[in-house]
């Protein structure tokens, strides 16, 4: 058995101990598990609003799913998409916002987007930059940044950023706006395709290019890497980048298509979703975009089933899920090993 089937069939597994666990809880509730699940599928999959909202919901979680997906191939444990999230919104907003009325799409959509990214990025290479030069565990760094982020951008904005009396930015410029769908009035916008295009940027990148090469050697093996030449230290600094730079492009689909402005607390939490998605897309971006899009539905479509069973059960799922994929993963416990080795 090969090691993609072995993935693969890790994922059914997990998914299938999922829903057994669901349904075993909604029959404690007194219904019937169909009756919920079907809910749960007709009012995020079957009309344009659902669709939409489940887009909307899943984009955050491509490009931190990608953000880590990308670093754990490189070995690193990127805990920090949720900070690195936080800088690259917060500072798409304030360029956005600083922008004047007429500046036109063809300029002030990319400065605000690579705004983001450059924030982004930069907080993700802190790490990465302390891990090379220092041997610094990303781990605790990233977990510690998160804090620090957060912190930062809140004195930041209260400061000279956010509104009077307010705790988000001005609006961003009409020139920067991401435009909707148009899926019967959800919040989906044209960022999707955006996240669609990085899955397979990120795709391209690790299997086409040397650079993808190296990074994945020193995933694989830190030792041989060095002896093959690979400049490890670059590798995981740009790595760590290239994640953060990833989790820096939420801000398109938050502050850009959505709220069109920076809010104190906007797409809170969607990093550390990202870990979840990473690890149940198998650190493969087609993956990462279909676990994006299970947890999208599983995030909209709880609201709906609230009228069956509490919401809390699709909380419960999203839990079994992650702790199936984690014991059923090659990934995972080859990391473990490799740590336990170190």
């Amino acid at each position: 058995m090969t090691r993609a089937t072995t993935e693969l069939y890790g994922t059914a597994v997990a998914l299938l101990v999922a829903m057994a666990a669901g349904s075993v809880l909604v029959l404690a509730f007194g219904e019937s598990p169909g009756r919920v699940y079907g809910l749960l599928l007709s009012s995020t999959w079957g009309d344009a609003y659902g669709i939409g909202q489940v887009l909307f919901k899943a984009t955050p979680l491509v490009f931190t799913g990608l953000s880590v997906a990308v670093a754990f191939r490189a070995g690193l444990f990127n805990i920090g998409a949720e900070g690195q999230m936080i800088a690259g919104a917060f500072a798409t907003g304030v360029v956005g916002a600083s922008l004047s009325a007429g500046t036109p799409s063809v300029f002030a959509l990319p400065l605000a987007l690579v705004a983001g990214v450059v924030a982004g990025g930069a907080v993700g290479a802190v790490p990465g930059i302390l891990k090379a030069r220092f041997g610094a565990h990303e781990v605790i760094n990233t977990i510690m940044l998160n804090f620090i982020v957060a912190a930062a951008v809140l004195w930041m904005g209260t400061s000279f950023a956010f509104a009077p009396e307010t705790t988000h930015t001005a609006p961003v410029a009409s020139g920067a706006r991401i435009g909707s769908l148009g899926l019967a009035g959800s919040a989906a916008n044209w960022s999707t395709l955006i996240a669609a295009a990085a899955a397979v940027g990120v795709g391209a990148f690790f299997g086409r290019t040397r650079a993808g090469f190296e990074w994945r050697v020193v995933g694989a093996s830190l030792r041989a890497a060095e002896a093959g030449g690979v400049r490890t230290g670059r590798a995981i600094v740009a790595a760590m980048a290239a994640a953060g730079a990833l989790a820096g492009l939420v801000g398109a689909n938050t502050v850009l298509g959505y709220k069109h402005y920076f809010e104190d607390g906007i797409g809170r939490g969607a990093g550390f979703m990202g870990i979840a998605v990473a690890l149940l897309g198998r650190n493969h971006p087609a993956g990462v975009v279909a676990a994006a899009l299970l947890f999208g539905t599983l995030s909209h479509g709880g609201l709906a089933v609230n009228a069956l069973v509490p919401k809390e059960l699709i909380d419960v799922l999203q839990a079994v899920i992650i702790l199936a994929v984690a014991a059923t993963s090659v990934h995972v416990r080859e990391a473990v090993a490799r740590r336990g080795g170190e």
